[in-house]
């Protein structure tokens, strides 16, 4: 069968005839399919690197055909042809824009900047002789995990080891007295923002959590039924969970405390950092001049009973419990307790809970219960 080109409406060409005119449609019309299949035939996720971005290899074969047409229309012009629909064709440009890549590599760069915590460390990094025996044994331990998964990530941790020694000798507010953590945002009372969840799941729980303290603490409080006391200063705890350790039969005794607890998404419960309980304060104590552990948790307070005389200061900025309402507080800073009520006041209660600073890593949480581990 013979395919003819009568249908077209084409003027007499009087230099080249017809035959030249159909062998130049023909060949426009071959790169044309021949472009459509290219373009057809990637398969998915490769024909596009970025929304709205062709691959370089589609562009590449976008320029070959603007090439072809520009090339047959520079030798239809130079034998004097007057082809209007190629020049149309040629003037309009495909969609077709070639990746530079400079955005990635800006957005790469920005990246780079807020994760450079996150870089690999030396193992061979010399460690302080003048170090305390229990940062070295800290830093053999760091070693010890790094070698069973990688030194990605571990940052921080390494120069906090190293430098646990000078900032135990220095006077400062904040003066973490197991670990510190560098480069962490650190502010003595944290908004809700930082865990509105684990807030939130708290403050709910409030009710349940004031009726099973009341239950244990109508009992007596006694150290053969769970209590941890500190009579010189005032102060009682009834544990759930003591330095990363679970008390089985305190939690027994407060199941849907202890439910809660494990319903929380940043609750400490593996390493000797973190620690979970009821913490009573007679009338008329006061706890002075003390610091935390260590910067990378902050305490969650949920007031259960908290007569008006009771106070927090933390790093010299002083703050009160609320009934039914949690506090964020990083006690790595220096703070005191005190209970100014009278004995018809009655003890100050909270539910204390430790858990993660917000802008500690998932790598470093990870690092930080193996080092923490109880049984190191």
């Amino acid at each position: 069968m013979q395919w003819t080109l009568d249908f077209f409406p084409i003027p007499p060409c009087a230099e080249l005839g017809a035959q030249p005119l159909s062998g130049l449609l023909w060949t426009l019309l071959v790169l044309f399919l021949w472009y459509c299949y290219r373009v057809g035939s990637d398969p998915p996720g490769t024909g596009r690197t970025h929304p709205g971005k062709l691959k370089s290899g589609s562009a590449r074969s976008g320029r070959m055909l603007r090439s072809s047409i520009s090339a047959r229309g520079s030798n239809v012009a130079a034998s004097g042809v007057n082809l209007s629909k190629a020049a149309a064709s040629d003037r309009v440009t495909p969609c077709i824009v070639m990746e530079t890549g400079e955005e990635e590599e800006e957005e790469d760069a920005e990246m780079g900047r807020h994760r450079g915590y996150l870089t690999p460390v030396l193992g061979h990094t010399l460690f302080p002789n003048q170090a305390p025996a229990a940062s070295k044994k800290l830093y053999g331990a760091l070693q010890e995990y790094a070698k069973r998964y990688s030194w990605v990530g571990m940052g921080r941790i390494h120069k906090g080891l190293r430098e646990q020694a000078r900032l135990s000798e220095r006077s400062s507010i904040q003066k973490p007295h197991l670990f510190f953590l560098p480069d962490v945002p650190s502010i003595p009372f944290f908004p809700r923002d930082a865990h509105r969840h684990d807030i939130e799941v708290l403050e709910a729980s409030y009710p349940i959590i004031l009726a099973e303290f009341q239950a244990v603490y109508q009992r007596g409080v006694d150290a053969k039924l769970g209590w941890t006391c500190q009579s010189p200063k005032g102060q009682a705890v009834f544990p759930l969970y003591s330095a990363g350790v679970c008390v089985a039969a305190n939690c027994r005794s407060c199941p849907h405390s202890y439910r809660t607890l494990l319903s929380l998404r940043t609750f400490i419960s593996s390493n000797s950092l973190g620690s979970a309980g009821f913490w009573v304060l007679g009338p008329g104590a006061t706890l002075g001049g003390c610091y935390g552990p260590t910067n990378a948790r902050l305490r969650c307070h949920l007031g259960l009973q908290t007569p008006p005389q009771c106070e927090l200061v933390v790093g010299g900025e002083p703050q009160c419990w609320s009934e039914g309402h949690c506090l964020l507080v990083d006690d790595s800073f220096l703070h005191t307790v005190s209970h100014n009520g009278t004995a018809e006041d009655g003890p100050r209660v909270i539910f204390s809970v430790d858990l993660w600073h917000p802008n500690v890593a998932a790598a470093e949480r990870q690092a930080l219960d193996y080092i923490f581990s109880p049984e190191q």
